[in-house]
C-alpha cells in the first residue's frame, strides 16, 4: 500500500492491485473457525461460460457483492458461490458456426464425439472471460468453490437428480405434442417461446358435408395445417350445427373424409363460425381434442418446417409460407374461401433462434411437474421464502397453479446426456447412475444410449444444491444449505429460480433459499431492452474503463430499486465518478490536517463518556449527521432499499461532510488555532471519515479501502476495510462494538439537537447571503458586512452561537444586530429566516444607481417577453397543434420568466429604498 494519497483518484492503478490483495489474502473465505457467527451465502447465478459481461450481469454483480460485503462486514460468515453455465444451445450454436467458418463443415459430417472434443476445446479457449470481467466487478466470490454445470459435480448431480425423479415416477417418456424449433433443431420448452404480437389474419372456409349440400364454415389463422385436419369440432349447444354432429366432411385438397365433433372445452361460439378445424398434430388444444375424441394424428410438418407427406404430393417440401399461399390459392379457386380478416394474436417465437415455433408431435422426456410444484408454491405462501418485492410473488403463484409438465429432452450434443439406455434385444429402457454396458432387464448388450441431452435449465435448477456439493452431504452443503439470498432478474422467476424451488424442496425438504430478492432490467439511453441490432448495447467493461469500477457500481446502486426497468445513463455514471473523485479529495483534505491526531485521547475523553458538549457547535453536528446517514443506510440496507442506502450516503458526503464540514472545520485547522480545539476537530474529522468509509465500502470498495489504509486515526480492527466492522445501529438503541460503540446517544443527546439546530440556521442565514449578493451581483467571493434585525433574543443567541463559524464560511466581514425598529441601511438588499431578517447593506459593495439602471433596462426586456409568452399561450392554435412537451415548456418557461421579474421588481425596490 502506498503511504499517501496521490492528487488524484486513477481506478486503473488500484482496483487490480486490491482485487488481488484481497484475493490472495484470503478475504472472500469465511473463517474455518467462525465461532456462533450466522451464515450468509448467496449463490451466483451462472452466467454463461463463453459469455462477456453485460449489463445485465454487473447490476447482478452490484447488488450480490454490496450485500455479501456488507454481511461480510457485519460478521457473518459469507460465501459467495461462483460458477458458469454450459448453456447447452448458445455454445453448440457458436461451436457450428466456428467449425463452418475454419473447416466448412456441419457437426454431423464430424460426428458427435469429435464434435463435442471441439466444444470442451472452445469451452477452454474462450470460457473463463467473464470470470475476469467479474473480478474487475470487484465481486469478493470465494473462487475456490467454483462450479461449472458441466463438471464432475454437477454431472453427478444431474444423474443423481434424473434417476431418482425417474424410479419415483416423476420422469417419463411420450409420444406427445412440444414446441419444435427448428432453427436450431431441438425442442423447447414453453418458457422458451416468447409469445409476439403479430397482425395477421382470420380465414372462414368451406368445409362440405359429406353427402350433402351443406357446407360447414370453419374460422382459422392457419389455413395450411387443414392438411392434416382430423375432425371439425362445434360447441354441443350451438344450435346451429346441432344436428351436424355425427356426420363428416369431405376435407378440401386432401381426398380424406374427417368427423364432426362436439366439444364444449375447444369450440367458443361467439368466436369466428362457431366451427373450429382440428388438427392433432400441429396445435396443443387440438391435440387434447384430439385425445377426448379419439381423432387421427396427423402430422403434416416435418422437423425443419417443411410441409411433409401424407399431405398431398403437390404440397410436400413447401415452407409453411408458401404451403399457405398454396392453400389458400386452391381453395379461392375452388371457391372454399369465405372470407378474411384482420386478426392481432400472438405468435410462438424461439427465444434461440427467433424462428416461428411449430408444435409437433414428437417422443420426448418429460418431467411431472405438479407435485413439486405444489411444495413450492407453499413455500412462498407460508414465509418459508420471502420473495423481494413482495408484488412479485404474485407472478409466481400465477404460474405455479398453472404449471405444466416439462418438456426436459433436447436434440443437442453439447449437455448432460439423457442417462437412458434402449435395448435392442427386448426393447426395454433402463435408466441408471452409471454408464451401461448391458440391458437391465434381459443383460443384452446390444444397448445404445439416448441421443437427447436435457434441457440447460435442468442442471441450472440444480446449482444451490451442486454449489455445495449434493448429492454429497458435504460440509459446505451442511453449513450453507439452504441458501440465504437468490438475487437475480425478475425475467427469469420462472425460467430458473421456480425450478430450483421445487427440485430443491423435493431432493432436500428444504427451500433453497430463505430470500429471493428480484431485480429489474438494464435498458439502453433510448429506454428499449438493449440489442445489438437496435445499437443501444452498452458495455460495462468499456465504462469501467473510462469510469472506474466504482463509479459504475455506485450508479447501480442508486438506480436498483427502479421497478419497471432501469433507463441507462452515461452522464449519472460519470457523475458518480465524481463523486468518488469528490470523496478521494475530501480525504486528501483530511490527512494534510490530521497530523499528529490523538484518536486514543479523543475517544477516552469525549467518545467513551458521551461528553459531547465539549466539541464545537460544527463537530458535534457532523457527527450528528454522519450517525444518522448510518443509520439510515443500515435501514435501507436491511429493506432491500439499497437505492436509498447509496442515496443517503452521498447525500451526507456531497452536501453535509464537503459542502459544509470541510468548510466550518477550517477555522480550527488554521494556523494559530486553539489546540484543544484543533485536536477535537481531528478527532471529529478522522472518526467521521472512518465511519463514512465504512458505510460506503459495501457500494463502492475499491476507493474506500485504497483511502482507509492511509486515514490516520482510523479504528484498527482489520487489516481490510472489507472485514472492519460495518457501523449497525440495533434500532433506537445503542450499536454494535466497535467504531459505533457509544456513539448512539448522537441521535438524541440535548447538546447534539442543539447543535443540529444552530447549524441548520447556519445553513439558511448562509444561503440567503450568498443568495442577496448574487442577485446584486456582488462577486461570491466578495467579503461582506452583514445585519441581522430581530427582537427575539433566543434567535440572536442562537446566531452568536454560531458566529464564529457563520463569519468564516459566510464570508462576513461584520456581523451586526439591528433593532426591530431601527431603519435598514439605504440601499440593502433584505431576506427572511424564521424571526430574523438578513440584511445586505450594498452602498460600497456596487453602484446603486447603475444597478437599478441595468435592473429597469432587464424589466423591460423580461415584460416584452413575458407578454409574447402570454399571447403564445392564449393561442388555441398553438396549444391544440403544437406537441403536448412543446406546449409544457412554454408553460415552464412562463412561470420562470414571471418569477424573475419579481425577483427583479423586488430587488429594485430594496435599492431605490422602498421597502421596509
Amino acid at each position: 500500500m502506498s503511504s499517501t494519497l496521490s492528487k488524484v483518484y486513477e481506478p486503473a492503478s488500484v482496483e487490480a492491485r486490491l482485487y488481488t490483495w484481497w484475493r490472495d489474502s484470503g478475504l472472500f473465505v469465511p473463517s474455518d473457525d467462525h465461532g456462533d457467527a450466522p451464515s450468509y451465502t448467496v449463490t451466483l447465478p451462472p452466467p454463461n461460460v463463453t459469455g462477456r459481461l453485460h449489463m445485465g450481469h454487473a447490476l447482478t454483480a452490484t447488488i450480490e457483492d454490496t450485500l455479501v460485503r456488507w454481511h461480510r462486514m457485519r460478521g457473518f460468515a459469507t460465501r459467495w458461490l461462483p460458477g458458469t453455465d454450459h448453456a447447452g444451445i448458445a455454445t453448440q450454436v457458436m461451436v457450428e458456426r466456428d467449425l463452418l467458418a475454419k473447416e466448412g463443415k456441419s457437426r454431423l459430417e464430424v460426428g458427435r464425439e469429435s464434435f463435442l472434443r471441439r466444444t470442451w476445446a472452445w469451452k477452454e479457449d474462450h470460457g473463463g472471460a467473464i470470470d475476469g470481467q467479474l473480478e474487475r466487478m470487484g465481486a469478493s466470490l470465494d473462487w475456490g468453490m467454483y462450479r461449472f454445470t458441466m463438471d464432475e459435480v454437477s454431472s453427478r448431480a444431474v444423474r443423481e437428480a434424473f434417476v431418482t425423479l425417474y424410479e419415483q415416477g416423476l420422469i417419463y417418456r411420450d409420444h406427445r405434442l412440444i414446441n419444435w424449433d427448428w432453427g436450431s433443431q431441438t425442442a423447447v420448452s414453453d418458457l422458451e417461446v416468447e409469445a409476439r404480437d403479430v397482425d395477421g389474419k382470420l380465414w372462414q372456409i368451406a368445409y362440405p358435408v359429406t353427402g350433402t349440400e351443406e357446407t360447414l364454415v370453419v374460422a382459422t389463422t392457419r389455413p395450411e395445417t387443414m392438411l392434416g385436419d382430423s375432425g371439425v369440432a362445434v360447441h354441443p349447444e350451438d344450435p346451429r350445427y346441432r344436428h351436424l354432429v355425427g356426420k363428416t366432411i369431405d376435407l378440401p385438397l386432401t381426398g380424406r373424409t374427417i368427423p364432426i365433433v362436439a366439444d364444449p372445452i375447444l369450440v367458443d361460439m361467439e368466436f369466428g363460425t362457431g366451427a373450429v378445424k382440428v388438427t392433432p398434430a400441429h396445435d396443443f388444444n387440438d391435440f387434447e381434442t384430439g385425445k377426448r375424441h379419439d381423432l387421427d394424428l396427423i402430422q403434416v410438418i416435418d422437423l425443419d418446417g417443411r410441409i411433409c407427406a401424407p399431405a398431398p404430393a403437390r404440397f410436400v417440401g413447401l415452407s409453411v409460407s408458401e404451403a399457405r399461399e398454396a392453400v389458400l390459392a386452391e381453395l379461392e379457386q375452388g371457391g372454399a374461401l369465405v372470407k378474411v380478416e384482420p386478426h392481432a394474436m400472438k405468435v410462438g417465437h424461439s427465444q434461440r433462434s427467433g424462428v416461428i415455433v411449430e408444435p409437433l408431435p414428437s417422443t420426448q422426456w418429460f418431467v411431472n411437474v405438479a407435485p413439486m410444484a405444489e411444495k413450492a408454491l407453499a413455500a412462498v405462501k407460508d414465509g418459508a421464502t420471502r420473495i423481494v418485492p413482495g408484488h412479485r410473488a404474485n407472478d409466481y403463484y400465477r404460474w405455479m397453479e398453472n404449471i405444466h409438465d416439462w418438456c426436459i429432452s433436447r436434440q443437442l450434443w453439447w449437455g448432460h446426456r439423457i442417462p437412458a439406455w434402449y435395448c435392442g434385444a427386448c426393447e426395454a429402457i433402463s435408466v441408471s447412475r452409471q454408464d451401461l454396458a448391458a440391458c437391465q432387464k434381459c443383460g443384452s448388450g446390444e444397448v445404445r444410449q439416448d441421443e437427447d441431452v436435457l434441457d440447460t435449465w435442468f442442471s441450472s435448477g440444480l446449482w444451490p444444491l451442486t454449489t455445495l456439493g449434493w448429492p454429497e452431504q458435504t460440509p459446505a452443503f451442511k453449513t450453507h444449505y439452504p441458501n440465504t439470498l437468490m438475487e437475480t432478474g425478475w425475467d427469469i422467476l420462472f425460467f430458473w429460480v421456480a425450478r430450483m424451488m421445487m427440485f430443491g424442496i423435493h431432493f432436500t425438504g428444504e427451500p433453497p433459499f430463505k430470500d429471493i430478492f428480484l431485480h429489474s432490467m438494464v435498458l439502453g439511453e433510448d429506454g428499449q431492452k438493449m440489442s445489438k441490432t437496435k445499437g443501444n448495447v452498452v458495455d460495462p467493461i468499456e465504462l469501467i474503463d473510462e469510469y472506474g469500477t466504482d463509479a459504475l457500481r455506485f450508479y447501480l446502486a442508486t438506480m436498483g430499486g427502479q421497478e419497471h426497468g432501469i433507463v441507462f445513463s452515461r452522464k449519472r455514471v460519470e457523475g458518480y465518478r465524481n463523486f468518488c473523485n469528490k470523496l478521494w479529495n475530501a480525504s486528501r483534505f483530511a490527512m494534510m490536517n490530521l497530523e499528529g491526531v490523538d484518536m486514543d485521547a479523543f475517544r477516552s475523553e469525549v467518545v467513551t463518556p458521551g461528553r459531547w458538549e465539549l466539541l464545537s457547535v460544527a463537530d458535534r453536528w457532523i457527527l450528528n449527521r454522519c450517525a444518522q446517514m448510518l443509520k439510515t443506510v443500515d435501514a435501507e440496507l436491511k429493506g432491500w432499499r439499497l437505492d436509498l442506502a447509496a442515496g443517503k450516503a452521498y447525500q451526507f458526503v456531497w452536501h453535509e461532510l464537503c459542502d459544509w464540514y470541510l468548510e466550518l472545520s477550517k477555522a480550527n485547522f488554521k494556523e494559530g488555532a486553539d489546540p484543544t480545539a484543533r485536536g477535537r476537530s481531528q478527532g471529529t474529522l478522522a472518526l467521521v471519515l472512518d465511519l463514512t468509509l465504512r458505510a460506503l465500502h459495501p457500494f463502492i470498495p475499491f476507493v474506500t479501502e485504497e483511502i482507509w489504509q492511509q486515514l490516520p486515526g482510523r479504528q484498527a480492527d482489520s487489516k481490510s476495510l472489507m472485514t472492519a466492522a460495518f457501523p449497525e445501529f440495533s434500532g433506537d438503541e445503542g450499536a454494535t462494538p466497535g467504531p459505533l460503540a457509544n456513539l448512539a446517544s448522537l441521535l438524541s443527546a440535548p447538546a447534539v439537537l442543539e447543535a443540529v439546530a444552530d447549524i441548520e440556521l447556519l445553513e439558511r442565514v448562509i444561503h440567503k447571503r450568498r443568495n442577496l449578493a448574487a442577485d446584486a451581483r456582488v462577486p461570491p467571493a466578495k467579503r461582506v458586512p452583514l445585519q441581522i434585525r430581530t427582537s427575539n433574543q433566543d434567535a440572536w443567541a442562537r446566531v452568536e452561537r454560531v458566529r464564529d463559524a457563520l463569519c468564516f464560511v459566510g464570508r462576513v466581514t461584520e456581523l451586526s444586530r439591528l433593532d426591530e425598529d431601527a431603519p435598514l441601511p439605504h440601499g440593502a438588499a433584505v431576506d427572511v429566516v424564521d424571526e430574523l431578517e438578513i440584511v445586505l447593506p450594498l452602498d460600497g459593495l456596487v453602484d446603486i444607481e447603475e444597478e437599478k439602471r441595468r435592473i429597469a433596462k432587464d424589466l423591460d426586456k423580461r415584460r416584452k417577453e413575458l407578454e409574447g409568452l402570454t399571447r403564445k399561450l392564449a393561442n388555441a392554435g398553438f396549444t391544440s397543434k403544437a406537441p403536448p412537451h412543446v406546449v409544457e415548456a412554454e408553460r415552464e418557461r412562463l412561470v420562470a420568466v414571471t418569477r424573475n421579474i419579481e425577483k427583479q421588481e423586488h430587488l429594485l425596490a430594496q435599492l431605490s429604498g422602498s421597502t421596509p
